[in-house]
């Protein structure tokens, strides 16, 4: 029965990963050009659209993240408890929780202080500066998790 809820566990890990870097990584690499080349200066109008749609999904893929990566760990033959740096398994994998921490930080600060902020700005400027940070967060995201999936592989061979 464990082998079961591991294997459910471990496939909806994967699923919500392959959900929200994935999809940091369309949006960066074919949304956001093909919609400048197409649409100009009106991509923005696009981009705060596919926006909306995307930000649920990564939203419920960081909480199944949560729930998956806690079951994975409790159950996994290398953890030794709260001890964080018990072995080299248990750094590797503390460096990698650390690191989608500040995912999930960058994600909910663009989501929940910076877009309302570019909301409401009035000014042209400061609105394109906003929304250059904005960008640069998903690109910092993106690098991040392209981090998490270097560490999970090193921890799957130790």
């Amino acid at each position: 029965m464990i082998e079961l809820l591991l294997a459910i566990s471990y496939w909806l890990h994967l699923l919500a990963t392959v959900i929200w870097i994935g999809g940091i990584t369309f949006i960066l690499f074919i949304a956001i050009p093909s919609s400048k080349q197409v649409l100009g200066a009106e991509s923005g109008k696009l981009m705060g659209e596919i926006s909306k749609r995307f930000t649920p999904l990564a939203n419920y893929s960081i909480i199944l993240l949560i729930v998956t990566g806690i079951v994975l760990t409790i159950f996994n033959k290398n953890f030794s408890g709260l001890e964080l740096f018990g072995n080299n398994w248990t750094l590797v994998l503390t460096l990698k929780h650390i690191t989608v921490l500040v995912m999930v930080a960058v994600h909910f600060y663009r989501g929940l202080v910076l877009t309302p902020r570019i909301g409401r700005t009035g000014s042209t400027n400061k609105k394109a500066s906003l929304q250059k940070l904005s960008l640069n967060l998903v690109k910092v995201n993106f690098v991040l998790g392209v981090l998490v999936l270097l560490l999970t592989g090193i921890a799957s061979v130790l």
